[in-house]
């Protein structure tokens, strides 16, 4: 090793030493100062930041002194709940992500034709240009989140009026963006599969009779996939196609979005915060911790020996060490999340046509273990539900999703929820750009002369 290499790595090395300490804040000061860290209230609401007509999400309720009271979980779309919008389609026995997409950015439910010129609008908008598959082709191996952040922005490349933020434009380049993303996303895919596992490499291009849930089933594993994977990936989309604004993806939009930033920007952002596994990640933490815990239960039916282990776990002892029991607890769900609701049903649909039966029971039974166990081990200080992360992860691999797209998929979800987000605060009268305070709390320093230190 060379001296400049070994000096380089001596340096960055001190270097991260010395921000361990400049990044030390006392806890106390937060509390003392009343900030709210993680823009949460004390009684873990969120802070109010802004105002929609899009989107809500209720998990309790308040009396008549302020105390919270714990409720079903609703979410609703436009001010439809989303429970009625999916069975609704269920029952008529269609596909309901292009009549919520449809909803979300333009606040009506479309008629009969208005939906499927909306359909076919999509469709004709699907196929990518020539010069973004091959640059898809060409970045093999890389995480597939970061490829569609950067086909996101390449697409900046190919617009007319990239950063015209008219109502007209944006509403174009909304419906451009959630046309493209199925393809990008299954022909990264494909891409990854053909360089690390040296498979045939397909891109198959988009069908004029399919949904679009169909269509990306079809781009990424061509008509390899049963009526019920493709209805229970409709669902997938309309229960992750939105969920408020203060959700962190959503909340980057709108603050970019305050910026004056072009679209593409603004939602390669999203992109970034979606990717985290706090976030749009969760579903991974699920299916790892889930394996883990298979792994090291003998008997997968003893629920003593499922508690034990998931006191372990809380007391960071095993797993991953964060003292998290991922898929269980939500910011704002309480008693249930009806995004989990309605999956748990589709779920046991599948599981049953796929013959994975054992798996699911076992799902009902941690939801119920791990709850009641978080409850002996930290105390009961809010009723905590399984959130949607507990089943979307083990829905995905029914309908034989790949765990590198389980992420991009709820981005080419919720990338309609973004845009009509970003759409309404450009739109909004009187908007403002998005600027929290932070308030410096270090010591003032008197400025010492190079030669002097």
């Amino acid at each position: 090793m060379s001296d400049n290499k070994i000096r380089s790595e001596y340096l960055v090395c001190k270097l991260s030493d010395e921000m361990k300490g400049a990044t030390k804040i006392d806890a106390e000061l937060f509390k003392r100062l009343d900030v709210k860290r993680g823009l949460r209230n004390e009684d873990g609401t969120g802070v109010l930041a802004g105002l929609t007509n899009i989107g809500d999400v209720v998990g309790y309720e308040r009396d008549e002194n302020g105390n919270l009271i714990p409720i079903n979980g609703r979410l609703y779309y436009r001010g439809y709940e989303v429970s009625d919008l999916a069975t609704t389609a269920m029952q008529e026995g269609r596909f309901g992500f292009e009549e919520v997409a449809y909803l979300l950015l333009s606040g009506r439910l479309p008629d009969s034709e208005e939906l499927t010129s909306f359909q076919n609008l999509l469709r004709d908008n699907m196929p990518l240009e020539h010069q973004t598959i091959l640059h898809i082709i060409e970045l093999e191996g890389s995480n597939i989140m970061n490829i569609l952040a950067r086909s996101v922005l390449e697409f900046y490349t190919f617009d007319k009026n990239p950063d015209d933020v008219s109502r007209d434009n944006l509403m174009r380049q909304s419906i451009e963006l959630i046309s493209k993303i199925p393809a990008t996303i299954a022909y990264a895919y494909n891409m990854l599969r053909h360089a690390e596992q040296g498979k045939t490499l397909h891109l198959r291009h988009p069908q004029d009779n399919l949904s679009f849930a169909e269509n990306f089933l079809y781009m990424l594993k061509g008509s390899d996939y049963t009526p019920l994977e493709a209805r229970t990936l409709d669902l997938l989309l309309i229960v992750h196609a939105e969920h408020g604004g203060g959700n962190n993806s959503t909340f980057t939009v709108r603050v970019t979005s305050s910026a004056g930033t072009d679209t593409y920007s603004s939602i390669a952002a999203g992109i970034g915060s979606l990717k985290g596994p706090l976030h749009g990640g969760a579903n991974l933490k699920v299916r790892a911790m889930l394996k883990y815990i298979r792994e090291h239960l003998k008997d997968t039916s003893d629920q003593k020996a499922l508690e034990k282990l998931l006191t372990k776990i809380l007391k960071k002892e095993a797993f991953d060490g964060a003292g998290l029991i991922y898929g269980i607890g939500h910011a704002v769900y309480t008693l249930s999340d009806p995004r989990a609701e309605l999956l748990k049903k589709m779920a046991a649909e599948l599981a049953k046509e796929k013959g994975r039966e054992e798996e699911f029971e076992f799902l009902l039974r941690f939801e119920k273990i791990a709850a009641e166990t978080i409850y002996k081990v930290k105390g009961r200080k809010k009723d905590l539900c399984a959130n949607v992360d507990l089943y979307s992860g083990f829905v995905y691999d029914l309908i034989g999703i790949p765990e590198e797209i389980y992420t991009p998929l709820f981005a080419m979800s919720r990338i309609v929820g973004w845009c009509a987000h970003r759409n309404e605060e450009l739109n909004f009268q009187g908007r403002r750009i998005i600027r929290p305070a932070y308030r410096c709390v270090t010591d003032e320093n008197k400025y010492v002369p190079l030669e002097e230190r």
